[in-house]
């Protein structure tokens, strides 16, 4: 049975090896990702936070999806004065096509209203289309390409 929850600091260890899972998705993607020592998140602060929601997906014991949203200001140009960002969006590959990306947006958008906050954003590499699709399938749309310049 799969079990969505909030993340426990008893969690962390599973949670470090999922980051790293993470990082190797995302490395075919760009190419600038140290080889080594890479961390993309504060995982306790994130546990804690009060600003901040981070759910696991657990398979038995095991944790085999996580997301978080987090509250942050926006640019003063724009509406809304806060939204909420979603990372650490993560399904172990013989876990996914069950909905469980779905499932955890959902309790990350329900969080996020309850917090007042009514638009989310996250970051998506443009090649990677499957998680782009996913993304599309719970409604979010691209606003924003991030261009880059190597010398």
């Amino acid at each position: 049975m799969l079990n969505v929850r909030e993340a426990r600091l008893g969690d962390l260890q599973s949670l470090l090896e999922l980051e790293q899972r993470v990082i190797e998705a995302e490395r075919p993607y760009n190419s600038a990702i140290k080889s080594e020592g890479t961390q993309y998140y504060d995982i306790e602060h994130l546990i804690t936070d009060d600003n901040s929601s981070l759910l696991v997906v657990e398979a038995g014991n095991a944790i085999v999806g996580t997301g978080y949203a987090q509250i942050r200001s926006s640019k003063s140009s724009l509406i809304h004065a806060d939204h909420s960002y979603l990372g650490f969006m993560y399904v172990a590959p013989d876990f996914r096509g069950q909905g469980l990306n779905k499932k955890v947006i959902d309790r990350l958008v329900s969080w996020s209203k309850s917090k007042g906050v009514n638009d989310l954003y996250l970051d998506v590499y443009f090649d990677n289309s499957a998680a782009i699709r996913a993304y599309e399938k719970v409604g979010f749309k691209s606003s924003l390409t991030e261009m880059k310049l190597s010398l």
